[in-house]
């Protein structure tokens, strides 16, 4: 009987560590930038950066709305590393074997500044590639059914095939 026991305990707890590892993601899986591109390099995956500030309305906004909605997370998730970038940190950054810092002049950090191409918008979703090169930052605040567009077209590399208006034009949900 405790034989019989043990094996209905151990069965059901590899099943249910089986089921919760196959279940769907309800999260966006944030990084940080050094572990995204780390990750990359293992299995490979656009990186998504999320560059906000603190004080930032919009970026608030965004995080409880838009990064919730269930197709941006599993877009987020399939095809992105997602990096949530605080423009205003006073860490020091290492990006591409340079070195980053606070910049009292921009109120932000250098690295921020460098994502951005000096136009300090926030929120500002960037896109970079697999191997951490910049594809483009895309300033301002995104709806979901908008992210998901814009997510679906460079996770998928449509813009090497597709001009972003036709892309537009012929859209489907990406999501189920």
């Amino acid at each position: 009987m405790k034989k019989i026991i043990f094996i209905l305990i151990l069965t059901s707890t590899f099943w249910s560590f089986t089921f919760s590892q196959n279940a769907p993601q309800h999260e966006i899986k944030w990084y940080t930038l050094s572990d995204a591109l780390k990750l990359t390099t293992v299995t490979p995956k656009k990186i998504y950066l999320d560059v906000y500030t603190d004080w930032c309305g919009w970026c608030k906004r965004m995080d409880a709305t838009t990064f919730k909605d269930p197709c941006v997370v599993e877009l987020m998730n399939k095809y992105y590393y997602a990096v949530r970038f605080n423009a205003e940190t006073k860490d020091t950054l290492h990006y591409k074997d340079t070195t980053f810092t606070f910049d009292k002049n921009y109120r932000a950090n250098d690295l921020a500044y460098y994502f951005l191409g000096g136009k300090m918008s926030y929120p500002t979703s960037v896109y970079l590639t697999e191997t951490g090169d910049l594809i483009q930052p895309i300033a301002g605040y995104q709806e979901a059914d908008m992210l998901q567009m814009i997510l679906s077209y460079i996770g998928k590399d449509m813009q090497k095939t597709i001009t972003w208006e036709d892309y537009k034009k012929t859209y489907k949900s990406a999501c189920n």
